[in-house]
């Protein structure tokens, strides 16, 4: 057997357009991304490609049930024991995975980002660093309706539509009560850098003890 230290599994949550993927982008950075194993959450959306796309619009995107957690807590803890694992490749523009996966080999740091990673207990008891992303409603809405308009090519009023019915009663009911299980808030994400000057320092540190 090799004695290969176990990585580091620090988890990145937070309200949609709260900053989580900048956050992700400068421990990447700074930490380097050749150390670490990246993992969203939203890779993991459950495929819907049986369903008539009518169907799929009216899916509850932000609702726990939506993801195959169980598969991202299979992968979380493959890479741990040094398995490389396939991640699922999901296109947004029509709420379908594709045929393709992504190959992620094991690093001393596993990164795993979404809305919802603190609210299931068997993920949640993954990780060694718990990051909460704490940005105000109307500055994570606008994020949210740029995102979804140039990215995933959705128009305005269903934007609108989908916050007003899910996206905002789901993180009441979900996003917004796991952020007492975090061991670090970061107002303003990836902009706050004294923050993360100290999540880094924090990460380089366990790093070096392991």
């Amino acid at each position: 057997m090799t004695d290969r230290p176990t990585p580091i599994v620090i988890g990145i949550a937070g309200g949609t357009g709260s900053g989580k993927t900048t956050v992700a982008e400068v421990i990447l950075k700074r930490v380097g991304a050749d150390r670490i194993a990246f993992l969203p959450h939203d890779a993991y959306y459950r495929d819907l490609k049986d369903l008539p796309r009518a169907q799929r619009d009216l899916i509850n995107f932000d609702h726990p049930d939506s993801l195959e957690t169980d598969l991202l807590v299979r992968h979380v803890q493959a890479l741990r024991r040094g398995e490389p694992v396939d991640v699922p490749v999901y296109d947004f523009t029509v709420h379908a995975r594709t045929a393709k996966t992504r190959r992620l080999d094991p690093q001393p740091v596993i990164l795993v980002e979404g809305i919802l990673v603190f609210a299931e207990p068997a993920l949640r008891a993954l990780f060694d660093v718990k990051i909460f992303v704490d940005t105000d409603a109307d500055i994570r809405f606008i994020r949210r309706l740029q995102r979804d308009i140039e990215e995933r090519g959705r128009t305005a009023a269903s934007v609108i539509h989908q916050y007003q019915t899910t996206v905002r009663p789901m993180h009441l009911e979900f996003v917004e009560p796991s952020k007492r299980y975090a061991d670090v808030i970061i107002p303003e994400g990836g902009l706050n850098t004294v923050a993360m000057d100290m999540v880094v320092a924090r990460m380089q540190s366990l790093l070096s003890v392991r």
